[in-house]
C-alpha cells in the first residue's frame, strides 16, 4: 500500500497515479483523471484547494477519509 503523509497536500497524479512518470507514481485511488473530476463535480470525491493560479491539490486528510469511506463501501 502506498504510504500517505499525515498532513499536507496531494496533487492529482499522486491520487490517481501516473505510470508514465519516472519513476512511476502508484495510484491511491485507481481511477482515471476524468472519472476523478466527475466524482469531484458530483460530490463523491473531495473538493480541491487552489494553491496558486495553476496549482490544484487535495488535503491529505480528505483523501485518507475518502479511502476509509471507499473501503467501508466495498466491504
Amino acid at each position: 500500500m502506498h504510504q500517505l503523509p499525515q498532513t499536507g497536500y496531494l496533487r492529482l497524479p499522486q491520487i490517481v497515479g501516473n505510470p508514465k512518470a519516472d519513476p512511476p507514481i502508484p495510484a491511491v485511488v485507481p481511477i482515471s483523471k476524468s472519472a476523478w473530476w466527475e466524482g469531484v463535480k458530483t460530490g463523491r470525491f473531495p473538493k480541491p484547494v487552489k494553491l496558486g493560479p495553476r496549482t490544484t491539490a487535495w488535503r491529505v486528510e480528505d483523501i485518507q477519509r475518502l479511502i476509509a469511506t471507499l473501503g467501508r463501501e466495498a466491504a
